[in-house]
């Protein structure tokens, strides 16, 4: 077991395919109660980090800990405290919105009435009320990323783990589900996210981690990672930075 106040613990999380080495011995800490954001290029390991996480990929080797328990050893333990909204969703296309909540609900023994109570107000917090007798099938993108937020908000998970939770949300719901999580965060809960959207991190996080090829590059709240990079100014300007690379800010050169 983990201290109680530490929410995700890894120690020299690697991972390998072939030859290649998606992550490489990272060391993370996150607090219970922190928004904690991910960030990095295509393909520098975030995916692959919060997968191992949360136990739907093996690490080639290291550890992780998440609310004091082995992912590997003890996996149901930990699959009953987080919450997940992988970025690829695999949802049951052919259940509405609302039978697809009452599932989940059932899967994490959560008590019909309160799992109905629950759901009217996740729905109606996501503008999908009106949807709900809908199949998922003919939900749109954001429609679909909602209703499974919802559906991992409703066991009261400990760590919810969200991987690129904006993206295809138009701005109302993305404003909902700040807000949301947000208030999640206020309660003691812990967020760990991923996300291309720099603003989007840089005003809800607390901490930041980035990853550049498999690798931790930067760790702290913005004024440590400012230090670490030498540079003032935005959280883009910083990442920028911390992972070598060079902007071309004369645009196209037939434009010149």
């Amino acid at each position: 077991m983990t201290e109680p106040t530490v929410a995700v613990l890894t120690q020299g999380l690697t991972r390998a395919f072939d030859s290649k080495v998606a992550v490489d011995s990272l060391d993370l800490r996150v607090e219970r109660g922190e928004f904690f954001g991910f960030l990095g290029p295509n393909g520098a390991g975030k995916t692959t980090s919060i997968k191992m996480m949360i136990g739907a990929l093996r690490p080639t080797r290291g550890q992780v800990w998440v609310c004091g328990y082995d992912v590997r050893s003890q996996p149901l333990e930990v699959k009953r405290r987080i919450g997940v909204l992988p970025e690829e969703l695999n949802l049951y296309d052919r259940l509405t919105g609302r039978e697809f909540l009452a599932f989940s609900a059932r899967m994490y023994g959560v008590a019909a009435a309160e799992a109905d109570r629950r759901s009217d107000e996740l729905l109606e917090l996501m503008a999908l009320s009106d949807d709900q007798d809908k199949l998922i099938v003919e939900y749109s993108h954001g429609m679909q990323k909602k209703v499974a937020l919802a559906a991992a908000l409703l066991h009261d998970p400990e760590v919810l783990f969200l991987d690129e939770p904006f993206s295809g949300i138009d701005a109302i719901s993305g404003r909902v589900i700040r807000d949301v999580l947000r208030s999640m965060t206020r309660h003691d809960r812990t967020i760990v996210f991923s996300s291309h959207v720099l603003e989007v991190v840089e005003h809800l996080c607390t901490r930041v981690a980035i990853l550049h090829q498999g690798k931790l590059v930067g760790l702290g709240d913005l004024g440590e990672l400012r230090a670490k990079s030498h540079t003032e100014g935005s959280l883009e300007d910083v990442f920028l930075a911390l992972v070598g690379a060079e902007v071309d800010r004369e645009g196209l050169s037939w434009l010149r």
